[in-house]
């Protein structure tokens, strides 16, 4: 709802994906939560393209929904295609994808958002932080207005000094058609947070009604599409299909006699854009070997003959990509709606921050999104939730949290986020877990759902679905490893097994790749009644089962080291037997755990080393002085 209050436990700034799961994960906790955003009506906006999820993705949302935020519900209510990729992979590393309609993901959002009844929306430019003493205390907003608060969290997109780029024309804007955030960035710097500038784009919006279908290839949905949110029952839209063409030598032709009109190969832009979302202009440029590329045509909404080309981010002035668009099969007379363009904004280092991505510099501020250097909406809102909540345990003076490497991506990022800090804007891939055979987007709930409980941040719907879900996986795992046969016994069903006279029980015989819960009926007919996505699950458990046996041991010696903390006050610029580098690295990141510090790039055994045996002797030391205490009479 709209206020006019001045007095909040927790106020975000940004109505993009980090901060509506920002603000609805501090309002979940309790908090009295104020989102500041210049419009209303952009709060859940899809800037750049109309999905949700994807490879590494698509594990993010489940784990937001883990925690009970929004994003994966207003993907099932907005989607209008649903895709599980990597199918003929792994279960450990397939990820679900979601076409949406703009117009229905953003009114999701929205309602979402305006049905929390202890969260206000304030219509407004943040200008400037009320810090006092390190801590920040309220922002000011354009129009001279003051809001205080306990914690603020900073979810800015690409509006810090964003400036948008097509051919040699520039804008100052966040996104086409608004405003960029100028103060705020001379504020963090101020404050002594180091900036630094990323670039992403996008690429020209289509009039599909001038778009030859009849030549392309299309591609649907999956026949049985699974929602992302373990709340949807059921996914209200139509299923579309999405279109498929390819650059041609001709569009190559174009961009390469075009080359240095591109602000990206003119100079004009030095920022980083995203490596594994590279501009078209990119492309042609690294793969000069190959002669076409992909394009795949998505349909921005179900009532919108918008659509999205999907491979062809650019920032070519606008004859350009007329020209080299129209060179594309089915594409020879289609109108461009908006043009592509690239976007240049601030990002502050993420190694200011710490897990609970608070600011280090700043106590109470709080970081989410493309501010701390990532891209995507699905890495913006998993930091979002973990901000907004902290935000909300820490201005009722509870401990910061966050999920560690071991339990959730949302963990690895951070993680990687912070330790690393990086050079180019972040992304999601399952190959960036270690443990990704226990990080499955299966049983995300499993991992986290109560884990978000003890938190503060998961309602009592979901609390109760959760702990049914768990009750009921429970008990058919109990049965499968009661059931057992022998091979000989394992034969008259038809089950062919080495005959050791070793009795296997239902759940190993669930590990054979030609085995599998429907096969098993015949034997335990009760496994009939077993839920749909249950056998799903139980037949992923059994198959990972020896190689999830070998990864406990490794996360408990990750864990061991993560329980190893290191002083927050330590001085590693006075540490012997450091040389200046490590000293250097180990000051900007000041890992928290000795975990942390093995994972700093270049460190080394024998620093480790050293750092451990000083946190052993600083609690040695503790311990004894605690002792002394307690025997010195008051």
């Amino acid at each position: 709802m709209i206020s006019d209050k001045s007095r909040y436990d927790v106020i975000v700034i940004g109505g993009g994906h980090a901060g509506t799961e920002a603000a609805a994960a501090a309002a979940r906790f309790g908090a009295a939560v104020a989102l500041i955003t210049h419009n209303a009506s952009t709060i859940g906006a899809m800037s750049c393209n109309p999905a949700i999820g994807g490879l590494g993705k698509g594990h993010l949302v489940r784990e937001i929904d883990a925690l009970d935020g929004i994003m994966a519900r207003a993907a099932d209510l907005g989607g209008i295609q649903f895709r599980l990729l990597n199918k003929r992979k792994g279960p450990a590393v397939r990820g679900p994808r979601a076409q949406a309609d703009r117009k229905l993901y953003a009114k999701a959002v929205q309602e979402a958002i305006f049905g929390i009844e202890n969260l206000d929306v304030i219509e407004g430019e943040a200008t400037d932080l009320i810090v006092e003493q390190g801590r920040v205390t309220g922002v000011i907003l354009g129009d001279g207005r003051e809001l205080t608060a306990g914690s603020v969290v900073l979810t800015t997109g690409t509006f810090l000094r964003g400036l948008i780029h097509i051919g040699d024309k520039q804008i100052r804007a966040g996104r086409m058609g608004e405003k960029p955030a100028d103060h705020l960035s001379a504020t963090l710097e101020r404050h002594g947070l180091t900036l630094g500038r990323l670039k992403t784009g996008t690429p020209a919006r289509l009039n599909g009604k001038t778009i030859d279908w009849t030549v392309l290839e299309m591609q649907p949905g999956d026949d049985d599409p699974e929602p992302f949110s373990l709340l949807t029952k059921n996914l209200p839209n139509a299923q579309i299909a999405c279109g498929i063409t390819r650059t041609t030598s001709e569009t190559h032709a174009i961009i390469r006699s075009n080359i240095h009109r591109s602000p990206l190969y003119g100079g004009v832009i030095e920022s980083r854009g995203p490596r594994y979302c590279p501009s078209i202009e990119d492309k042609v440029v690294r793969f000069a070997d190959r002669d076409s590329h992909q394009v795949f045509l998505e349909p921005e909404g179900l009532d919108d003959d918008t659509v999205y080309p999907n491979g062809i981010s650019t920032s070519l002035p606008e004859d350009v990509q007329t020209a080299f668009i129209r060179s594309m099969p089915g594409l020879e007379n289609v109108e461009i709606v908006r043009p592509g363009y690239a976007i240049e904004y601030d990002f502050v280092d993420p190694r200011h921050l710490t897990s609970s991505l608070e600011t280090r510099a700043i106590k109470g501020l709080y970081l989410a999104g493309q501010i701390n250097g990532t891209t995507g909406y699905e890495e913006a809102a998993a930091q979002g939730l973990i901000a907004g909540l902290n935000a909300a345990r820490a201005a009722a003076g509870n401990e910061g949290i966050s999920p560690d490497r071991a339990d959730a991506y949302i963990g690895v990022m951070i993680d990687d986020l912070i330790t690393h800090g990086v050079s180019e804007p972040y992304r999601m891939f399952t190959s960036r877990s270690e443990y990704r055979l226990s990080l499955r987007v299966d049983n995300a709930d499993d991992r986290l759902t109560g884990k978000g409980i003890e938190w503060g941040c998961v309602g009592a719907v979901r609390t109760d679905i959760h702990q049914e879900r768990q009750k009921t996986l429970t008990e058919w795992r109990d049965r499968l490893m009661e059931w057992t046969l022998t091979p000989q016994e394992a034969g008259r069903y038809g089950i062919s097994l080495n005959r050791d006279g070793q009795r296997r029980s239902a759940f190993q015989l669930l590990s054979y790749p030609e085995i599998n819960a429907e096969t098993l009926i015949s034997v335990w007919p009760d496994i009939a009644n077993m839920p749909k996505w249950l056998r799903s699950r139980l037949e992923t458990d059994a198959a990972y089962a020896v190689y999830l046996d070998r990864q406990v041991s490794d996360i408990d010696t990750y864990r061991r080291d993560e329980m190893l903390k290191l002083p927050a006050d330590i001085d590693f610029t006075m540490m012997p037997g450091l040389s200046g580098e490590l000293r250097h690295k180990l000051s900007t990141v000041r890992p928290a755990t000795l975990g942390q510090a093995a994972r700093i790039e270049g460190i080394t055994p024998a620093a480790l080393a050293i750092l451990a045996g000083y946190a052993s002797g600083r609690r040695r030391s503790q311990n004894e002085a605690n002792a002394v205490d307690q025997r010195v009479p008051a």
